[in-house]
């Protein structure tokens, strides 16, 4: 399958001619894809190598006028940063420069030009440091895709009659009390075709147009929905069978796409369906009641629950089941 249950894309990029410095110049979309470890370790080298590499700096500024023990100053003599007596305490004064610490034990005092140089070049430096690696954690905790984890489908898919129709169904919920604004559901069958003129396409796209009850667009998404996709003349489901419908070879993706409440920022939930996970001749059992006390209950115990019902096992059956009646009229 090209999609996972939880929207994952199963595909590979191979012999990429372009140089992978692109990604480079667009680091903050590369620092943001990193995984959690990956960025960890960028988080902390970042700032573990700019404190020793600047402890190394106020070392050699020590070194150069002569302010370590081992130059034996003199007692009127004026170091450029006092008591740094080695790299450890060079090291040490780098953190509480950076990180703003400020214990006042270690100083720079008016004595060197360099060291006071360094100083803001430092605290320049530290605030842009700190700005991009918090900035990074943060966007990548409030990424809308987390949302989308709360957005949840039924396991399978089902075939039966509503309406009148014979339909594909499927139910999607939200785990979550706030909304998601201007919602919109959509589906794409994937499979592989032969145009006529020999041509095998791999993962050719069929839309697929999903329906709610109130409509499919800015949908009242507070308690579970179920989507439906009518199967009529003109859909690509139209000429299977229960029978034939697990010799079928397609993938059908779902998208549900909105706006989350809190943040207004997009987000997107997809999943799939293969043919062994649609259901011919099945309905979803129901899982909203109403309680004594007045409320709305949603069990989620019969989110994926199905119950067996009366259903045409084609569409074409039904069709003329319909025009036959009408001509008996």
């Amino acid at each position: 399958r090209l999609v996972s249950k939880d929207g994952r894309c199963n595909i590979e990029f191979g012999n990429v001619e372009q140089s992978r410095f692109v990604f480079l110049i667009d680091i903050w979309t590369t620092i943001l894809d990193l995984r959690w470890r990956y960025k960890m370790t960028i988080f902390i080298s970042a700032f573990l190598g700019s404190w020793f590499l600047f402890g190394l700096l106020w070392y050699v500024v020590a070194y150069i006028h002569k302010d370590l023990p081992e130059f034996n100053p003199s007692i009127n003599h004026t170091p450029c940063v006092e008591n740094i007596n080695g790299l450890t305490s060079a090291f040490l004064f780098s953190l509480e420069t950076q990180v703003t610490i400020g214990y006042g034990f270690r100083c720079v005092t008016e004595q060197c030009a360099t060291a006071i140089f360094l100083l803001i070049f430092q605290s320049i430096l530290g605030v842009i440091i700190n700005s991009f690696m918090c900035g990074a954690i943060l966007a990548k905790i409030s990424r809308s895709k987390n949302r989308a984890k709360t957005i949840t489908f039924s396991k399978n898919a089902v075939i039966s009659k509503r309406g009148g129709k014979l339909c594909l169904l499927i139910r999607v919920a939200n785990l979550r009390k706030s909304l998601l604004i201007g919602s919109h559901i959509y589906g794409k069958l994937l499979k592989t075709t032969i145009t006529p003129e020999g041509e095998t396409i791999i993962l050719d796209q069929v839309n697929i147009e999903f329906v709610v009850d109130a409509g499919n667009e800015n949908l009242f998404f507070i308690s579970p929905l179920t989507i439906y996709h009518i199967i009529d003349k003109n859909s690509p489901f139209f000429h299977m069978a229960a029978e034939t419908l697990l010799q079928q070879d397609f993938e059908l993706v779902v998208f549900l796409d909105g706006t989350v409440e809190a943040t207004s920022a997009t987000c997107q939930v997809r999943t799939s369906y293969i043919p062994e996970e649609v259901l011919w001749g099945y309905r979803f059992a129901p899982m909203v009641s109403k309680t004594k006390e007045g409320k709305y209950r949603v069990d989620f115990q019969n989110f994926s629950k199905t119950v067996a019902v009366d259903t045409p096992h084609c569409a074409f059956c039904l069709t003329n089941e319909k025009e036959a009646k009408a001509k008996e009229k």
